[in-house]
């Protein structure tokens, strides 16, 4: 069972960052707007951070390729956006998007503290690496 609760863990996660990065693509006017509005400095900037970040550290996080770095990166793209465009606490909405950012945070802490499991590119590529070392110490 711990062998698989890694992978379904990083899917969860990451799947829906790497849909909202695809949304993002498909939406480039609505996205820059929103960004502006919040009053970001280089909108188009922004943009592109936010869909790296959401498209590809979600399919990276999936993948489990450099998840440490991946996951808390996207913990701290998540803090950030949860304090620039979910900061109206006293609309309620606003607060459980605040708290749910704060949440995916949490778990990306755990990702980057535990690793990215045995079902991983990152547990596949470290035993190649083993392997290069020891054949090298003959």
């Amino acid at each position: 069972m711990n062998r698989y609760l890694p992978l379904i863990g990083r899917v969860l996660i990451g799947l829906p960052f790497a849909m909202s990065g695809l949304g993002k693509l498909a939406a480039y006017g609505k996205t820059t707007a929103m960004i502006a509005a919040v009053g970001l400095p280089v909108p188009p900037l922004a943009y592109i951070v936010a869909v790296a970040l959401e498209l590809g550290g979600g399919l990276l996080l999936i993948a489990g390729y450099q998840a440490r770095l991946v996951s808390l990166a996207l913990a701290v793209f998540c803090v950030a956006a949860g304090v620039a465009f979910h900061n109206n606490f006293a609309d309620q909405n606003q607060m459980i998007h605040f708290l749910k950012n704060v949440m995916m945070a949490g778990g990306l802490l755990q990702i980057a503290a535990f690793g990215a499991g045995a079902l991983s590119l990152d547990n596949r590529l470290s035993k190649g690496v083993a392997v290069g070392k020891a054949a090298a110490a003959l």
